[in-house]
């Protein structure tokens, strides 16, 4: 039996083109099922007298050759035959239909793949069935003998033809039907060339880029007008003309919040950087959802558009928001051969007084390792003096009075230990409390000013200090990150200064600065390469060594600093050679994320950092470094981290290697 020829059905297949290219053109098709784990050829369901298991085989039709591993997946993807095959049919009539409605999807699926002088034929249990004619019955009898014997083979012969590729494509305004300039739109834009594959996927997606290339110059409501493409049998080329339809350039217009939720919309109002008559823009509009969604209490938003503008010419949006459930309790733990291990629990009310609300209390229990040789071996070495714990309390009130301006509240009771003045390092007890005012100048960038007091005792080698600090603190943050577990670009950048001056109380004069910017940058538009870096810095001023708190000392090492090295323990050393902390830090990372597949990922990295005695680092003592390699697990969440660090020039008594794990990327 011959394969179909298109000269056998040039008329019919002539205005079915026009249909199919239209759809497939103007927009996709519904998406179909697809399994990831079966292929054609694999073991049908069991015979039996009460069904027709079937064996299923997509081929060429031998005439050519075989076909493209692509475009076989894609004729799997579009046939039902395929989808449930291991669901059989009941009987011989039932088979055929299933066949025969395959025959026009998978005619649709070759000429969007660019084989618009594609045939084919299903056979089956030899019985061939062809697109418009009446299958006789003979092809249900022939399915029929083959009950309870064997699977009824089924067949589908392709003959693709050739490739047919894009000649000419013009874009134009729909308006004046003329070509747009390249001032107006830019070649690279239109993302088909002359000699590509004539694909309809591909049309689809220049169609996409023209729309977001239009909305992002403020056309609101530009809209693809026609597509008319025309296909060459004689030359195997297609030429495409996409008229496109910009509509009016438009400011936004008022914006309002709706939705069911218990959040005072003044709040939700406030996260929106959008002003009415400021120009339209696509990425403002994805800004603002971000940072609608960083309210704890709302759990999903949607910017909507109107179909038109508004009496002033504008394009009105709004927020329609829903919440989130307002109690979360949660419970994490993590672990390092160098860090020791600690656990956290926390509960949270999202909306306690329907503005969004944030209160949050938790507690955090952790052993931290002696930063000398001794070490915690087991539960008979384990001393009470060798638990810390930490309980805090954190209140935010966002958008007060419906302005861009946020009361933040925090207070904490901890008490630390690294080891005592026994085993060098530090123990520590102390209670602290800040208020402070945000303000979110946009939707990255914000600044804050409080108040902050703490009253404690810190013991270590150098000796033991009572003491109480009473300032004021300045701060800001920037992030244009992505996302907060794992960002593929963007960039966080976090300073603060607090200065704790003896005439407001403190027992201790000092300026505490901080500092800390990382950076992300993906190689490739699937975010699967990127390269991730980041530094610290800190300093403390206005007294000695001696006289500052152990808590306000700087450290370096474990696993938030110089992965490899103990927790801690890299800093200028006392007159015995036990850690004291620094009055300055350096810290730097580097690493390459990369995907293996869409859940495994490998992270080669590399860390440096060091404490130093002078306020200001000098480098008095050298920088530590230290290399690994890093295991990423992605889930909805985030990824799990599972790294493996290595000191390059290690000292007397570190350990040759550590191994860490955690939620989130290291930084």
């Amino acid at each position: 039996m011959r394969v179909l020829r298109s000269a056998e059905w040039r008329d019919v297949r002539r205005i079915a083109i026009g249909c199919c290219l239209s759809a497939a053109l103007i927009g996709p098709s519904p998406a179909s099922a697809f399994d990831f784990f079966g292929l054609f050829g694999d073991k049908p369901p069991a015979v039996s007298q009460q069904a027709l298991p079937y064996l299923l085989a997509v081929q060429s039709d031998g005439s050519s050759k075989s076909l493209d591993k692509g475009l076989k997946e894609s004729l799997e993807q579009a046939s039902t035959l395929y989808r449930t095959r291991q669901d059989p049919p009941p009987d011989g009539e039932t088979l055929v239909r299933r066949a025969e409605g395959d025959l026009a999807p998978l005619i649709d699926t070759l000429w969007g793949a660019g084989y618009y002088d594609a045939a084919l034929r299903i056979e089956v249990a030899g019985q061939p069935l062809r697109l418009g004619r009446t299958t006789p019955p003979s092809a249900a009898r022939a399915a029929e003998s083959f009950r309870a014997r064997e699977a009824v083979p089924v067949n589908v012969i392709v003959e693709p033809g050739p490739l047919f590729t894009m000649r000419n494509v013009s874009v134009i305004d729909a308006r004046t039907r003329r070509p747009f300039s390249d001032q107006m739109l830019p070649p690279r834009i239109v993302r088909l060339r002359s000699g590509d594959p004539a694909r309809a996927a591909d049309i689809r997606a220049a169609q996409a880029a023209l729309i977001d290339h239009f909305r992002g110059l403020s056309y609101p409501l530009v809209k693809v007008a026609k597509v008319r493409p025309v296909v060459l049998h004689r030359d195997d080329v297609m030429d495409v003309e996409i008229a496109i339809d910009t509509g009016p350039r438009a400011p936004f217009g008022p914006v309002t919040v709706s939705g069911e939720s218990n959040v005072d919309p003044k709040v939700v109002r406030s996260m929106i950087y959008i002003e009415p008559g400021d120009p339209y823009s696509p990425a403002a509009l994805a800004a603002s959802r971000k940072s609608v969604l960083k309210l704890p209490a709302i759990g999903s938003v949607r910017m909507r558009e109107p179909s038109r503008l508004d009496t002033n010419g504008q394009l009105p949006i709004d927020a329609e928001v829903t919440d989130r459930k307002p109690q979360v309790v949660g419970l994490s733990a993590r672990y390092s051969t160098l860090d020791g291990p600690a656990t956290r629990a926390y509960w949270q009310h999202r909306n306690l007084f329907g503005g969004a609300e944030s209160l949050r209390l938790e507690g955090d229990l952790f052993v931290p390792p002696r930063t000398n040789s001794r070490a915690i071996d087991n539960l008979k070495s384990f001393e009470f003096a060798d638990l810390g714990g930490r309980f805090r309390a954190s209140f935010v009130k966002p958008g007060l009075y419906g302005t861009r301006n946020d009361l933040l509240l925090d207070g904490m009771i901890e008490r630390d230990n690294t080891g005592g003045d026994i085993y060098g390092g530090y123990s520590s007890k102390r209670v602290m409390g800040s208020a402070a005012i945000r303000h979110r100048f946009t939707d990255t960038f914000s600044a804050q000013f409080g108040v902050t007091g703490e009253r404690g005792t810190t013991s270590d080698s150098l000796g033991t200090v009572d003491y109480r600090l009473f300032g004021v603190q300045a701060a800001v943050t920037y992030d244009s990150t992505d996302r907060p577990l794992d960002p593929t670009k963007g960039t966080r950048a976090t300073g603060s200064v607090t200065a704790y001056p003896e005439f407001l109380g403190s027992s201790v004069g000092i300026v505490e600065s901080r500092a800390q910017a990382s950076t992300y940058y993906a190689l490739d538009d699937d975010a699967r390469y990127i390269l991730a870096g980041r530094i610290g810095l800190g300093s403390v001023a206005g007294s000695s060594l001696a006289d500052i708190p152990s808590t306000h000392r700087f450290y370096a090492g474990g696993g938030g600093s110089v992965r490899g090295y103990r927790f801690r323990s890299l800093s200028p050393l006392g007159p015995t050679g036990e850690v004291i902390g620094g009055r300055s830090l350096v810290e730097a990372s580097v690493e390459a994320r990369v995907k293996i597949t869409d859940t495994i990922g490998l992270v080669p990295f590399f860390d440096a950092g060091g404490a130093f005695e002078p306020a200001y680092p000098d480098f008095s003592q050298p920088l530590r470094y230290s290399a690994g390699l890093g295991l990423r697990y992605y889930t909805a969440v985030g990824p799990i981290r599972v790294d493996v660090a290595l000191p390059l020039n290690r000292r007397p008594g570190d350990n040759r290697w550590a191994l860490y794990v955690g939620i989130g990327q290291a930084f």
